[in-house]
């Protein structure tokens, strides 16, 4: 084995000498007191950068999904959603179990929505209907490969949710990766949502952390229900200070991690046993369709060479691409996967 090359998630990553720095000199206080000084201090920046008017810290992107799911629907309520969605997979059915919610789910073409279909699903609360109170969207989104939603079809979704009634939330886990794709700010996709909240776990390289934001009025609420659910933290500035240090040094660099993307996907075109699902990444998430037996490829490359992904399926396998691995790394990666992929293993 000549190297370890994580590619499972951007959830791997390490902090950096100088976000251990940060942490490590950061002025705390009791965050459930709402007297830590660096926790405030995050929130503010996170609120002025996405033109909200205010931000809470969370533990994880679940929590806030689910807490501002269960802050904007009252029980029996119906949440719409993408049928691949991470609210509708990946989060444990806490939108039944919690927020006591109706989820419907839409299908959408390559991670972006029809405005059209979506205007056709509302209910007008009756006698016998519920209400469907909330939109949930993810941009971008993971299960379409990382592919990211048009500004113009988030306005589209904003614009229908205003007329019928209904809230929006955006699901932003990787919210500064679709933006640096978009090539635009982060606040023109959340001026999008009533609320919004992204990942400092993520993409930007923190050891943990959400941030959820909305009007005074939501978090205030938020914070309320953050509470029910066991994640108020107390010196939380310790985390806090990691994602400042993020937000200053970790936004603009993303791009490399889309070029390390397309440098992967187009090392891996046209090899045997395998296709790449996502030819052009729009971020930073490689999905590849495998002929033989998708964990038994994880196995071997992590056994042979070192070279860590995720089984996505019975024949898909996901790698992401974050500020931990360099462009050899990905070359690496390339090579082993090419090595190991056209060898018809039997699960």
């Amino acid at each position: 084995m000549e190297r370890i090359v994580d590619l499972r998630s951007d959830t791997t990553t390490r902090p950096s000498p100088g976000m251990r720095a940060a942490m490590a000199e950061a002025v705390v206080g009791d965050d459930v007191f709402d007297d830590d000084p660096t926790v405030h201090a995050l929130q503010a920046r996170a609120a002025s950068l996405l033109g909200k008017a205010d931000a809470l810290f969370m533990p994880s992107g679940t929590m806030s999904n689910v807490v501002a799911i269960k802050v904007q629907t009252t029980p029996g309520d119906e949440v719409l959603l993408d049928s691949n969605a991470h609210s509708m997979l990946y989060e444990a059915g806490n939108a039944a179990s919690v927020a006591n919610v109706i989820t419907r789910q839409f299908r959408s073409t390559g991670g972006v929505p029809s405005v059209d279909d979506i205007a056709a699903m509302v209910h007008k609360e009756t006698l016998h209907s519920p209400r469907t109170a909330l939109i949930l969207l993810e941009n971008s989104h993971n299960r379409a490969g990382g592919a990211v939603i048009p500004l113009e079809v988030h306005r589209a979704i904003h614009r229908l949710a205003d007329q019928v009634g209904m809230a929006v939330h955006l699901d932003g886990a990787r919210l500064f990766n679709a933006a640096t794709s978009l090539g635009i700010s982060a606040a023109l996709l959340a001026e999008c949502a009533d609320t919004v909240t992204f990942c400092l776990s993520k993409g930007l390289g923190c050891p943990v952390g959400s941030v959820l934001c909305g009007t005074v009025a939501f978090i205030a609420r938020a914070r309320r229900v953050r509470k029910m659910l066991g994640g108020g933290m107390r010196q939380a500035g310790i985390l806090a200070a990691a994602g400042l240090y993020a937000l200053d040094h970790n936004i603009l660099r993303l791009a490399v991690d889309h070029e390390h993307a397309q440098r992967l996907a187009a090392a891996l075109s046209g090899a045997d046993g395998l296709t790449v699902e996502t030819e052009s990444p729009a971020t930073n998430m490689v999905y590849i369709r495998t002929c033989a037996p998708a964990e038994v490829i994880v196995g071997r490359l992590r056994q042979r060479y070192g070279v860590r992904l995720i089984a996505m399926g019975s024949h898909v396998l996901r790698a992401v691409t974050h500020l931990d691995v360099d462009a050899a790394g990905v070359d690496h990666a390339a090579t082993s996967i090419r090595a190991v992929c056209p060898e018809q293993y039997t699960a």
